[in-house]
C-alpha cells in the first residue's frame, strides 16, 4: 500500500490515477517510437528529385489587433518551396488539419498538365504502382488524431508520417516559411481583423510562389520549379509576367 494526499492507495490505483492523467507510458510505446522512426528513415532515405513526392504540413497562429487569434494550415511542397493554399480558422483541430489537406490536394491537380489527374501523376508507368505523397507533420493533437489517420488512410495520394518530439527542424521547409510570412509581411502591417489577415496571408503566398526569388533553388522562384520550367540546381531567373498560367 501507499499514501496519496494522505489516504492509503494500492499500488493498482496509484496507476489508475496515473493512467488517467496521462502519465504513463502504454505497454507498446517502445515499438510505436520504432515504429515511428523507421518510417521517417524510409520516408527521407531517398533524396526528392521533384515536386509532390514530399510535403511539410504545420499549424501556426496570428493574433489581430482587434485581438482575435487565428490559426493557419499550411502545406509546403519540400523540393519546390511551392507554398499551397492556406486554411486560415479560428481552431486549429483535426477538422481544420483534413481541410487544409484537402485543399492542397485540390491546388495540387490543378497544377499539373491538362487532362492528368494527381492519382494517375502518381502511378508509376511500369509498374502500375502508386507511389503516394508522403506527408510530414510533428506529432501535434490534430495529426495524431483517428479521424485524421481515417482520412489519410482513405486516400490513396497520401502517406503520413510524424516528426521525432521535439525536432522542429525536421518539418524546417514548413517553419520557415510560417516565420518568412510573420516577419517580412504580417509583423510589419496593421492586421486589424480577419479580412486583413487574409488579404495580407494570400498576397504574401502568390509574393512568394512568383515573385520572389528563393535562394535555395539558385535564385529561381517556387512556382517554376514546381511546374519544371527552372532547375533548381542551376539560376534560371525569368520575369514573372512570363510564367504561364494554369
Amino acid at each position: 500500500m501507499a499514501r496519496h494526499w494522505g489516504h492509503r492507495v494500492s499500488m493498482s490505483t496509484t496507476a489508475r490515477i496515473l493512467d488517467d492523467a496521462g502519465l504513463l507510458l502504454k505497454a507498446d510505446y517502445q515499438r510505436e517510437r520504432r515504429q515511428l522512426a523507421q518510417q521517417r528513415k524510409a520516408a527521407f532515405a531517398k533524396t526528392p528529385t521533384g515536386p509532390n513526392m514530399v510535403w511539410q504540413f504545420d499549424f501556426s497562429e496570428y493574433e489581430t489587433a482587434a485581438g482575435g487569434t487565428w490559426r493557419v494550415a499550411g502545406i509546403a511542397d519540400y523540393w519546390s518551396k511551392y507554398e499551397f493554399g492556406w486554411h486560415w480558422s479560428p481552431t486549429a483541430n483535426q477538422h481544420d488539419a483534413i481541410a487544409a489537406v484537402q485543399l492542397a490536394l485540390t491546388e495540387a491537380a490543378h497544377l499539373l498538365p491538362e487532362g492528368l489527374d494527381l492519382l494517375e501523376y502518381l502511378t508509376d508507368p511500369d509498374t502500375g504502382e502508386v507511389v503516394p505523397i508522403t506527408l510530414v507533420t510533428d506529432n501535434g493533437g490534430p495529426f495524431r488524431s483517428a479521424r485524421f489517420a481515417a482520412f489519410i488512410e482513405a486516400t490513396a495520394e497520401l502517406d503520413h508520417v510524424r516528426t521525432r518530439v521535439r525536432t522542429p527542424g525536421q518539418n524546417g521547409v514548413r517553419e520557415r516559411a510560417f516565420q518568412s510570412l510573420k516577419y517580412e509581411r504580417l509583423y510589419r502591417e496593421q492586421i486589424d481583423d480577419m479580412h486583413d489577415l487574409l488579404a495580407h496571408g494570400e498576397d504574401f503566398r502568390a509574393e512568394f510562389n512568383t515573385v520572389r526569388p528563393h535562394e535555395a533553388l539558385s535564385r529561381n522562384r517556387p512556382r517554376e520549379v514546381h511546374l519544371r520550367l527552372a532547375d533548381p540546381s542551376s539560376p534560371n531567373f525569368p520575369e514573372p509576367e512570363n510564367l504561364p498560367r494554369t
